[in-house]
């Protein structure tokens, strides 16, 4: 998911078809505000930041995100009219990971996208993700305690595979429900709390590697 903070609707417009057409899931937001709804319901693999937002500067949500455990590693690239060298230094030294001057070639913008994505780490999600003893393996569709496989259901593997893709994150109940059920899903988050409680059962050991967050979600922590 790619998130766009845009104000100029044209703009957004053209930025979310592109993203849209090179196979990329993308969303958009005018301003700050429902920007920051959307991080607390899903978070991106990425950011096309505006710089002029009627309601908060862009350096500002730059900082608020590098300032967040969540959020302090999404790659972020600003999007800006002003293309002056101290306005590029003044964003790359704040925490944004790329710059683009408007006006701007969405085939330059794309092939931006598309390197830092590369770079990050995000475009492809490892095959295998690793947990203390606890491996999921995507492509097989597998898991493993100590070696051994256990035998998941659909729905109990994607929920494994969100929370270890985010290891040391808090997953609230209504995002694992929006990932994992879909946004269309009308049952209760008590559905999310029998399924962590049957994976932590088939998982044996490795179960004690889900945590719970009293009021606010699960997450998957190996340091205790």
């Amino acid at each position: 998911m790619i998130y766009i903070v845009e104000d100029d609707r044209n703009i957004q417009e053209i930025e979310l078809f592109a993203m849209k057409n090179s196979g990329y899931e993308a969303a958009g937001f005018e301003t700050a505000k429902e920007f920051y709804c959307a991080l607390d319901r899903r978070l991106p693999e990425l950011i096309l930041l505006d710089i002029m937002l009627p309601d908060e500067d862009g350096m500002s949500i730059l900082c608020r995100l590098r300032a967040r455990a969540d959020t302090r590693h999404i790659p972020v690239i600003l999007v800006t009219a002003k293309s002056s060298e101290i306005d590029k230094v003044k964003g790359l030294d704040s925490g944004a990971d790329d710059y683009i001057a408007k006006p701007f070639g969405v085939m330059e913008m794309i092939a931006r996208v598309k390197a830092l994505l590369r770079r990050s780490g995000q475009g492809k999600e490892s095959a295998q993700l690793v947990c203390g003893c606890v491996t999921l393996d995507r492509e097989k569709r597998m898991v493993f305690v100590d070696g051994k496989p256990v035998d998941l259901t659909y729905k109990e593997f994607e929920l494994l595979r969100l929370l270890m893709k985010n290891q040391g994150i808090v997953i609230s109940r209504d995002v694992i429900m929006e990932r994992v059920w879909g946004s269309n899903f009308e049952g209760e988050t008590r559905t999310i709390d029998v399924h962590v409680r049957t994976l932590r059962h088939k998982l044996g050991e490795g179960g004690a590697l889900i945590k719970t967050i009293r009021n606010v979600g699960y997450m998957v922590d190996t340091t205790s």
